[in-house]
């Protein structure tokens, strides 16, 4: 299987969420479920069945985090030559704005934080590009120029 390109803030950010989950959040289902069957009759006993779909869904998103961590590679934020690679903080001039963002693996995308993938159209077009160059990028309205001002 391909290891998919990860910053390490994003590693991270999946570790604090698995430990969150498992420390956390699973002994609080598996009280729930405790609680509810403390109840009697549980197959009359929603609670139960709440819980325990709760804790379907908790395992099964677990079992996703630890097998992304697991498939994932740490790239740094080491800007070689000056040129963009995934983690790299970057502004552009695009339409005469200028705009920033920074260039993550595609599982850290947030277009509205400014985290753009490097497998979307502009973050895989400004890949090795440096401070000065002009790239094209082909987007559904027809091909845009981008500017790198700077990259850090």
């Amino acid at each position: 299987m391909a290891k998919h390109k990860i910053t390490q803030i994003g590693f991270d950010k999946l570790r604090q969420e698995l430990d969150y989950l498992k420390n956390v959040k699973r002994p609080q289902v598996i009280k729930r479920i405790a609680d509810a069957r403390e109840m009697g009759d549980l197959s009359e006993n929603s609670d139960y069945d709440d819980a325990r779909d709760e804790q379907s869904f908790l395992e099964g998103k677990i079992k996703n985090l630890e097998n992304q961590i697991k498939n994932c590679e740490i790239v740094g934020q080491i800007v070689k030559n000056g040129e963009i690679m995934i983690g790299s903080k970057i502004e552009v001039k695009v339409n005469g704005l200028k705009m920033v963002f920074e260039i993550v693996g595609q599982n850290e995308a947030d277009p509205l934080q400014g985290k753009i993938s490097d497998k979307s159209p502009i973050g895989s077009a400004l890949l090795g590009a440096k401070p000065g160059d002009e790239v094209n990028v082909q987007t559904p309205k027809g091909i845009v120029k981008y500017q790198v001002l700077g990259v850090e």
